[in-house]
């Protein structure tokens, strides 16, 4: 199962929307007879080519996968109908499959026809590797992961604004790794406005982009903005400009306007619309203002923190605009989940309560 995980992995960030999927075929005696992997949604899924690189071998052995085999007609055939016909004699899955169309459907066609089966094996692995896909399937929204870089004083910019480059090197590769695995990344119009970044994935191999996502509220961004040049931008607003949102469409960009009651973005709502656009993890780079708001409307799931080991005072801007509170235990409290050295500056990852 491990060795599945890992061939999992190879399809980090070209699955979408569909999940990470790996499976290993293995004899009575131990030895590999097949493995495979999804790469991309329309395509054979894991246990496929794990069973055409077995062959007749697949019969009475063991498959080893990551997700429980699929049960329903989508762009493929049904990946339990096909180990079925294949004659193995046993499925051990990580984890059951999330999606409503299959849930423990799998499975449970697999026993009926005489094929003995187990399930959560390495499950917390197989879950981790398909977080966003998960939260997908049992919330209708999609994983979302905020990235920041700060100082050790807490600070994301000068007070002139001023924020490249905070981090080293290292650090900032390691910030693309994460983008690429993400289906989209989402900013503010005021991180636009300050950096016109391009927001796509450079410093690591990455087989497709991201789809990026600009919260707008007042459809501020010119046409001419760098995060429209490639395409594939959706942007939220809750202006119902005619003229600006033609002129925006016209330069490629998707427009849904998702107001709330007090004229900004509906952010809880933008996220259900992601989810209903097949997108699994957003990778969240924005300014303090829309990070204290994902934050305060509980949309973040998690937070991806690089500290370099600078000072610049407490005039410099911070990470997050919330409230002030009167007591401690007013205070949102995070799960560390992982803390590491990346380069000259300090990685660490954190989950709130909304996960």
């Amino acid at each position: 199962m491990a060795r599945a995980l890992t061939l999992a992995e190879r399809g980090l960030d070209t699955t979408t929307p569909n999940p990470r999927v790996g499976c290993v075929i293995l004899d009575r005696e131990g030895r590999t007879l097949g493995e495979g992997w999804h790469l991309r949604a329309g395509e054979p899924h894991a246990e496929i080519h794990a069973l055409r690189a077995a062959g007749a071998l697949a019969r009475g052995a063991t498959a080893y996968v990551t997700l429980e085999p699929c049960s329903h007609h989508g762009r493929t055939p049904p990946c339990a109908d096909a180990l079925i016909a294949a004659g193995v004699g046993r499925v051990v899955a990580a984890m059951q499959d999330p999606n409503p169309q299959v849930a423990g459907e799998g499975l449970a066609r697999l026993r009926a026809a005489g094929i003995e089966t187990a399930c959560g094996l390495l499950e917390t692995q197989a879950r981790e590797l398909n977080i966003g896909f998960v939260s997908r399937m049992t919330r209708g929204r999609p994983w979302l992961r905020l990235k920041s870089a700060a100082t050790l004083d807490g600070k994301s910019a000068l007070n002139n604004g001023v924020s490249q480059w905070i981090t080293g090197a290292a650090a900032r590769r390691d910030g693309h790794r994460w983008r690429a695995r993400a289906c989209a990344i989402l900013t503010g119009i005021g991180t636009v406005r300050a950096d016109d970044p391009q927001l796509n994935v450079r410093d690591v191999p990455c087989q497709r982009q991201p789809r990026k996502v600009l919260v707008d509220a007042r459809l501020e961004v010119s046409p001419h903005a760098r995060i429209l040049a490639a395409g594939d931008c959706l942007i939220a607003t809750a202006s119902e400009d005619a003229q600006r949102i033609a002129r925006l469409r016209d330069a490629g960009a998707d427009v849904v306007c998702l107001p709330n009651a007090a004229g900004k973005v509906d952010l809880p709502a933008l996220l259900q619309e992601l989810g209903r656009r097949g997108c699994n993890e957003v990778h969240g780079e924005a300014g303090f203002a829309l990070n204290g708001s994902l934050l305060r409307e509980g949309c973040v799931d998690e937070l991806l923190m690089y500290f370099a080991p600078l000072l610049v005072g407490e005039a410099a801007q911070g990470l997050f605009r919330l409230p002030e509170l009167q007591a401690l235990d007013q205070a949102r409290r995070l799960r560390i989940i992982d803390v590491r050295a990346v380069g000259e500056d300090l990685r660490l990852i954190a989950r709130t309560d909304a996960a």
